[in-house]
């Protein structure tokens, strides 16, 4: 009973101790994020340039994400202003002078917002307008 009324009286401080942090959250956020101060300051020509040098992680294969091999992809999809773009490869069209921020959404975050078929995740491209 003394046991119980111990493990219930600590119980908040466990579940506290053991919360993410706001900063870790945002930290999280921003990992997935490039700026466009970030961007200027890379001197790319290219958003797959800016990737490339900023955030590599953007660009990794994500192993097989359906049995259907047509319907979906093991890398992000390229967006473009809330529009599809293409595959991966289409980072190399899209000038580095246009663009406002570069947001990687995972798989997850991916078919919430944009819908099925990008398992692999979404490479979101906000451009300057």
């Amino acid at each position: 009973m003394i046991r119980t009324r111990w493990f219930l009286a600590f119980l908040p401080v466990f579940v506290v101790a053991c919360t993410p942090t706001r900063a870790a959250r945002v930290e999280s956020v921003k990992s997935q994020l490039i700026t466009e101060d970030e961007i200027e300051a890379s001197h790319s020509a290219t958003a797959y340039e800016v990737i490339q040098h900023l955030r590599p992680n953007f660009l990794t294969y994500r192993g097989e994400t359906s049995f259907d091999k047509s319907r979906s992809t093991p890398y992000p999809t390229v967006w473009v202003d809330g529009m599809e773009y293409g595959p991966i490869a289409t980072l190399r069209n899209v000038p580095a002078a246009q663009i406002s921020t570069i947001r990687l959404y995972r798989s997850w975050e991916a078919t919430t917002k944009f819908g099925v078929g990008n398992m692999g995740g979404v490479i979101e491209i906000t451009t300057r307008q």
